[in-house]
């Protein structure tokens, strides 16, 4: 939903997910030491693939894009650890200035050394308006960015942003290629050259992308030497590809997980997140922009319903952007399923029942489409769930499934079954989501929601440092939620991945919406150790 991977999910048909795994994936775990030794390839499935493979357009923009590294990342507790720059940032100035002291011994894929120009040039292009990276608003509070010599960059904000260090997990650009081309339309944003664990060797839109190790890369050659990922949107088909023996992994709803249960060669890994599923409501529609309709939909959805049946029991019920056991979670912000609440709201709104059960007011028919995107399972079955929970409060909602280039032109006046979520500070997805000024900005702000008051609250939360403020002002926003819901929150969703049982290091991070490319046991591939499969 925000621009993580709803923004890189491009259509891809069966048919080419086929081919692929006919094709390209016949013998994923290609061996170093021919049968039965250590694999060093490995195919994965995953369900969406990126627009593009620039940083400067957003690519890598959270970390883990294999490709690049950023000055800071992310250890497997979310931790941040130094990556191309030596140590975490000095910070001083009342949090107004951040040092970082780079790493000396880092060159791009294609031999030429990192230095501080190249991070200088990176952010700045970001924040050039001409640059088409719909995540500029997250370096809001950057006033400048400056080179020291060729090891040392200082950043400079306008205000205390309490979470800028971990915004510059962001991957890095060589400016050396990048700057010589059209920004958003140049060969970089497909052939990109980084200073990460491997490089790209092949992208077959909408089929897959293919890395080779980076025998140069600063942190130590991967062991896995091939590493491919596979673009098959269908939750069936990556589950089928993975059985026969055409994946080595794949991200899986859990009742197909499920089916592995009992693979002895295979093992599933569980990762939270702060993935959930919301549904849009546009204020653009007469039915869904009203606040009463949007009230009573909150409270008429079953969450628990959709947990136990939908996810079995893998994720729990949403409330907002925000997962109940976040700190950052305002209690009492949940909501109890209660339908006659909801036909309460209904009733003192002036939504009457009609003759076939569905409301109406003044001449308007309590009726709006929801779009899911097609393949996507999870997304349908919570479509189709909350559809029934509505019509029960005399709500009809027609479900329909499609692409996002069929979708997206709709946004502004139909309901879409989105997802979205980023862990770590409460800014990162909440202003993409919530912002009045961001409706119609692509994916963000998908309902063109506008509040003032959680608009002025979203600016509270991301212009101290203060703790206590932070807290107060995302409680707002929670509680204002409750008021006037634009969107209803349904699941946050636990990601699961089964994974070949060959090699060991596999585990996982606590996850964004994104599943693809920056996520799952494959985020820290670069230091899995093939198994001897002869022992």
């Amino acid at each position: 939903m925000t621009a993580r991977s709803i923004r890189g999910a491009a259509a891809t048909t069966l048919a080419g997910a086929l081919a692929l795994t006919a094709a390209a994936c016949s013998n994923p775990g290609g061996t170093a030491a021919g049968a039965g030794g250590p694999k060093d390839s490995a195919v994965v499935g995953i369900a969406y693939e990126p627009e593009t493979l620039s940083p400067l357009l957003g690519y890598g923009k959270d970390g883990n894009s294999k490709i690049f590294d950023g000055l800071l990342a992310f250890d497997g507790d979310m931790k941040l650890k130094p990556a191309l720059a030596l140590k975490l940032p000095h910070i001083s100035d009342g949090g107004l200035t951040y040092t970082y002291t780079l790493r000396d011994d880092v060159t791009f894929s294609d031999g030429v050394p990192f230095t501080a120009k190249d991070v200088v040039f990176t952010y700045r292009t970001i924040l050039d308006p001409k640059t088409n990276n719909p995540s500029r608003t997250e370096l809001d509070a950057l006033e400048s960015v400056e080179a020291v010599g060729d090891d040392t960059v200082v950043f400079r904000l306008k205000y205390p942003y309490a979470p800028f260090a971990e915004r510059t997990v962001h991957a890095i650009a060589p400016e050396h290629v990048a700057a010589k081309q059209d920004v958003n339309t140049g060969a970089f944003t497909t052939k990109p050259i980084g200073t990460g664990p491997y490089v790209l060797s092949d992208w077959s839109k909408g089929e897959k992308l293919s890395f080779k190790a980076n025998p140069t890369y600063w942190n130590g050659a991967p062991r896995v030497k091939k590493f491919t990922m596979a673009i098959i949107k269908d939750d069936d088909v990556r589950a089928t590809r993975l059985r026969a023996g055409d994946l080595d992994a794949a991200i899986l709803p859990p009742n197909l997980a499920a089916g592995f249960e009992n693979d002895k060669a295979k093992k599933t890994y569980a990762a939270k997140t702060y993935d959930y599923r919301t549904v849009t409501l546009p204020t653009h529609n007469t039915v869904t922009g009203d606040t009463a309709v949007r009230r009573a939909l909150d409270v008429a959805v079953d969450r628990q319903a959709m947990v136990d049946k939908i996810l079995e029991g893998a994720g729990k019920p949403a409330y907002g952007p925000v997962p109940t056991d976040s700190e950052w979670f305002a209690k009492g912000t949940e909501r109890r399923h209660d339908l006659a609440g909801a036909q309460k709201i209904l009733d003192e709104a002036g939504w009457k029942p009609g003759p076939d059960g569905i409301r109406v007011k003044n001449g308007v028919r309590a009726t709006f489409p929801l779009w899911y995107l097609s393949g996507d399972k999870l997304r349908q079955d919570h479509a189709l769930a909350y559809a029934s929970d509505a019509k029960k409060a005399g709500i009809e909602i027609k479900t329909q499934g499609g692409t996002w280039e069929v979708i997206e032109p709709r946004m502004k006046t139909d309901a879409v079954l989105a997802g979205g979520g980023s862990p770590g500070d409460p800014d990162f997805d909440q202003y993409l989501l919530l912002k009045s000024t961001l409706g119609g900005d692509g994916f963000n702000n998908m309902a063109w929601y506008d509040d003032k008051a959680v608009d002025k609250a979203l600016e509270d939360g991301r212009r101290t440092n203060d703790a206590v403020k932070r807290h107060a002002a995302y409680a707002t926003v929670q509680r204002e939620l409750v008021k006037n819901p634009g969107y209803t929150f349904l699941t946050h969703i636990d990601h699961l991945y089964v994974v070949g049982d060959s090699w060991n290091g596999l585990s996982t991070q606590i996850e964004p919406h994104d599943h693809g490319l920056a996520s799952g046991p494959w985020w820290n591939v670069e230091t899995w150790i093939p198994k001897d499969t002869k022992k």
